[in-house]
Order: structure tokens, then sequence, then C-alpha cells
């Protein structure tokens, strides 16, 4: 768990990193690139889509793991837009509200619990 939880870090501080410069340099126009991207049909396009796709499993993920309820359901939106920015930073609070324990980490403690 430990070497996951040094993973987490380095990808929440190089995620951190790289999107601030990539906002001073270019702003906050991602949405208008990210789908022009896929508009065209071309290699980054599909990489766009393939992406869009791990969001939104990410996403019905952690609203599932917390029971669809508004909490979770508004964490799910968080996982959506927020990428790996904010599964990194969930995944290393969970990490430690479980203490390590892989079932409770992907199932939820409730889940885990009645296994």
């Amino acid at each position: 768990m430990s070497l996951f939880r040094l993973f987490l870090a380095l990808c929440l501080t190089a995620i951190t990193l790289y999107t601030a410069v990539t906002v001073s340099q270019h702003g906050f126009d991602l949405l208008p690139v990210f789908f022009g991207d896929m508009a065209k049909m071309g290699w980054p396009g599909q990489f766009n889509l393939d992406f869009m796709c791990f969001l939104a499993l990410s996403a019905i993920w952690v609203a599932w793991r917390h029971g669809f309820s508004a909490g979770g359901l508004g964490l799910g939106l968080l996982a959506f837009f927020g990428g790996m920015l904010f599964l990194s930073l969930y995944l290393l609070v969970q990490t430690s509200r479980t203490r390590g324990d892989v079932a409770a980490l992907l199932l939820g403690p409730e889940r885990a619990a009645r296994r």
C-alpha cells in the first residue's frame, strides 16, 4: 500500500504542476480543444474519448462506493471533471481511512463489512 500511496502522491504532484503551467500559458479553455479534437476523428480525439470513458468509469465507481447518495453523486461529478487530480487525492484519503484494507477501499467500508 505504501508504493501505491507514493504513486498517488507523485501523480497528484505531477498533474498539479503540469496543470498550473498549462493554465498559465493557455488559460482555462480546455473544453473547445478537448471536444474539437474528438470532432476531427483523429488520434488526439480517440485518446480524448478513451480518457472521457475512464473519467465516467471513475465517476460511477466513486458515486457507487458512496451508495449514490447526494454526497456520492457530488464526489462522482468531482471525479469526472477533476480526473486524476481529484482521484489521486480521493484515494490518498480513502487509503488512510480504510487503513490499507483493499476490500474497504474498493467496495466502501459498509459493503466490505458485509462480506
